[in-house]
């Protein structure tokens, strides 16, 4: 069974519309421990959301990790992890931040709990009560 992620990012840096447009991205520059081994746990065909962070704050699509185990380029030391991923669809309802701290099926969430986290683990549960809520 595939496990479920979620991946921040800035808009303003790199947003949803980006990764549609580009059709596939490597997943680099992460160096926070916790998230290098979110990003060593993923394999091919993971599912992910696709988070804006800092401006606007919510989940805004689905993504899929294309490739696996990769090393970041832009590590001079070649000891950070990454992935590629690409876009499978933008959800029918963003859902915020502050929807997902107002519901309690999402209690514990990495993403609340972790909040400066880049890269999260999302359970099963939290996976499907996140799609439940986007749906229009």
């Amino acid at each position: 069974m595939a496990n479920h992620w979620l991946m921040k990012s800035e808009p303003f840096k790199y947003s949803w519309d980006d990764l549609v447009r580009d059709g596939e991205t490597i997943w680099d520059g992460v160096r926070n421990h916790r998230a290098a081994n979110n990003l060593r746990a993923m394999e091919k065909g993971d599912q992910c959301f696709f988070y804006h962070s800092n401006k606007g704050l919510e989940v805004v699509g689905i993504a899929e990790v294309s490739e696996a185990g990769l090393i970041d380029p832009t590590d001079p030391e070649g000891k950070w992890p990454t992935v590629k991923i690409k876009p499978v669809r933008p959800l029918e309802s963003f859902v915020t931040l502050k929807a997902i701290k107002a519901n309690e099926t999402l209690d514990g969430i990495e993403l609340v709990r972790l909040s400066r986290l880049s890269v999260a683990e999302i359970r099963p549960d939290e996976w499907t009560e996140i799609l439940r809520m986007s749906e229009g």
